[in-house]
């Protein structure tokens, strides 16, 4: 029965009967009913601390460090050997679990700020005319009518009709924070962000850039620069590719990033976003005794 409660709570048999053995030896000659059931209760208090719970796995497997491989926009030279080379990514800010929840708060977050709220309509009150009776009240035998902009007439005004009005949401700044993390893993997973040493286009023709994009299979792709402008190569030569555009680190969000099928970002942009989404690290303090 010992045996088996131990086998439940994930310890060694053996090495449970040599550590109460030893111990108890070393006590007292003789072991107790109490004494075995107190070293049995801490047995199992131990192993419940050292079991991991399950929400604790994706955590730890988020700790590893990420790996990709850095890719090149510009074609690389004739006879010349391509070494492989890898870039290494926080794991807070690519690796996050995925949260579907903080996605879709994120995107209607967004979507109610790029609403307008410009629909207006006249009331009853706003509507040109004269305020004169159109009829008596009683002799006529018909309904009762007051002046023309009644809501119930032709060219009346409307009656609660829609009016300015803002409809933008409130999102804490730290949830926009996590859905951007949750984007950018997401893309991590699906394999489909690609990281380039730099976004540079020598070239101003949209045809070179077409043929370059051909080649590496990125059409449908956002690419994503961390410095304060985008390279005038690469803005002016994929501004007539339908299925391309260019976005700066700070200006991107959780629905732009969600929209596009591939990301690629340079290593500013990566740079940008480990600084501005990644873990703070907390100094230790210099106490003076």
């Amino acid at each position: 029965m010992l045996a088996a409660f131990r086998r439940a709570a994930g310890q060694n048999v053996r090495s449970v009967h040599r550590g109460l053995s030893t111990s108890a030896l070393a006590s007292s000659e003789r072991i107790t009913e109490d004494l075995v059931g107190h070293r049995l209760q801490d047995a199992l208090h131990s192993a419940t601390l050292s079991v991991p719970a399950a929400g604790l796995s994706d955590s730890s497997a988020a700790l590893r460090p990420v790996y990709l491989e850095v890719s090149s926009l510009i074609r690389p030279e004739e006879n010349t050997v391509s070494s492989e080379e890898l870039v290494e990514l926080d794991p807070h800010v690519f690796s996050h679990p995925i949260r579907r929840d903080i996605l879709h708060l994120c995107v209607v977050h967004h979507l109610d700020c790029q609403r307008q709220g410009s629909a207006n309509t006249k009331t009853r009150g706003e509507v040109r005319g004269s305020g004169h009776k159109i009829r008596p009240q009683k002799g006529s035998g018909r309904a009762r009518l007051g002046d023309a902009q009644s809501p119930m007439l032709r060219g009346g005004g409307v009656a609660f009709g829609p009016k300015p009005r803002d409809f933008a949401t409130k999102l804490n700044r730290k949830v926009i924070e996590m859905g951007m993390r949750v984007a950018l893993s997401a893309r991590v997973k699906e394999q489909s962000l690609g990281v380039v040493r730099s976004l540079e286009w020598s070239s101003f023709k949209t045809k070179d850039l077409q043929q370059r994009i051909e080649e590496l299979g990125w059409w449908r792709t956002l690419f994503v620069t961390g410095h304060d402008q985008i390279p005038e190569g690469l803005d002016r030569a994929s501004s007539n590719l339908p299925m391309v555009d260019t976005v700066t680190a700070a200006d991107l969000n959780v629905y732009t990033a969600l929209r596009w099928p591939r990301l690629v970002l340079d290593l500013s942009a990566v740079e940008w976003f480990e600084r501005a989404l990644g873990k703070p690290q907390t100094l230790p303090r210099d106490y003076k005794l």
